[in-house]
């Protein structure tokens, strides 16, 4: 039985992939560094800042770099106030609301940004439990947050759906052995399953999306999820 759903932030939630697309083509150039989309799709889409900076910009020191991942993100930050969810993202909160499912954030995100992202889509309420990755022993695409998000619901890998837009948040949430959906506001549908996601959609308002997690809350139409 489905007890929980937990989300990524970037991308998922929200489409801010062409803003941080920005913001590191803005940042980068400094160092006349230029960057194209598949470039960033391969080398920074879903990454930690420190090692995607340590990949990029591996002269730099320590503080050289963490200075550079902040300008970085203050830029995002200057750049995105009018961020809006991807659709169906509202009837989705009222839809587990509902049912009485838990609900979680599990992001790669910095603090000051997931802060900013919430406060921004008005949504600082909406989670059961928020698990930043620089709270736990790694981030994505490592399990841990993944786990440490079950633990603080206290539920199993098997009552839980994650839904993810990146191939490291993919590969986080499948390595805690959740079933996970691929969000394909970024990358290929197809990707995404390749790399673990039994299912990808555009939005929440995939008719798809609808009948499995229906299908997760009625006994009666069981045999659906098991298509899955």
């Amino acid at each position: 039985m489905l007890a929980a759903i937990l989300f990524d932030l970037d991308g998922t939630i929200v489409n801010t992939d062409p803003i941080h697309y920005r913001a590191w083509q803005e940042t980068l150039s400094h160092y006349s560094i230029e960057i194209d989309e598949t470039f960033y799709k391969s080398r920074i889409s879903g990454g930690l800042n420190p090692e995607i900076v340590k990949d990029i910009l591996p002269q730099l020191s320590t503080a050289e770099g963490q200075k550079f991942a902040d300008d970085k993100e203050a830029l995002f930050r200057e750049l995105a106030p009018d961020l809006q969810p991807l659709n169906g993202f509202s009837e989705l909160l009222a839809w587990t609301d509902t049912h009485q499912l838990k609900r979680a954030l599990v992001t790669n995100a910095p603090r000051l940004n997931a802060e900013f992202m919430l406060e921004v889509l008005g949504i600082k309420e909406a989670f059961h439990t928020v698990v930043l990755a620089e709270d736990c022993i790694a981030g994505k695409p490592d399990p841990a947050p993944y786990q440490v998000a079950l633990n603080k619901l206290g539920i199993t890998a098997e009552e839980a759906i994650a839904l993810e837009d990146s191939p490291s948040g993919i590969r986080s949430a499948v390595g805690a052995d959740i079933r996970t959906i691929g969000i394909a506001s970024t990358h290929d549908p197809q990707f995404l399953q390749s790399v673990g996601a039994f299912m990808a959609i555009p939005d929440f308002t995939d008719l798809q999306l609808w009948t499995l997690l229906n299908s997760l809350i009625d006994p009666n139409l069981s045999a659906i999820a098991s298509n899955f």
